[in-house]
């Protein structure tokens, strides 16, 4: 079963929170939430929507919460990336792939990433 989607603003709030290991609200606010113009109030309950969801994860430590991730970016990246995929391009890929050769600019690394999945998407299909 999938997770809850996610937005943008959850998303980099996830990125924060793998990059700095666990943080209370108030550290997540005045790192996160204050260079982006968001109220602590505004982070508390972002970070309790993804706690809800299944991305984060929290426990009490010196009588402070502390939250930290329970899944990493790529697999909360994975979900909303889905999401848009299923409700935004009606579940076709092409639409996003022929974006990607016209505008995206691809390192060699990401190109033999792509190549990889291309020839195991082709595996799965001749097993099928």
């Amino acid at each position: 079963m999938s997770k809850p989607s996610i937005g943008d603003q959850e998303l980099a709030l996830l990125h924060y929170l793998a990059e700095h290991g666990g943080a209370s609200v108030g550290e997540v606010a005045s790192g996160f939430g204050e260079p982006r113009g968001l109220a602590r109030s505004t982070v508390l309950t972002m970070m309790e929507r993804l706690r809800g969801k299944g991305y984060l994860k929290r426990r009490q430590l010196r009588g402070m919460f502390r939250y930290s991730t329970a899944t990493g970016p790529k697999e909360a990246m994975r979900s909303a990336v889905g999401s848009f995929v299923e409700k935004t391009l009606s579940g076709s890929v092409s639409p996003f792939v022929a974006w990607m050769s016209e505008h995206a600019e691809v390192s060699e690394t990401e190109l033999a990433e792509l190549e990889a999945l291309v020839a195991q998407l082709q595996t799965r299909r001749k097993e099928s």
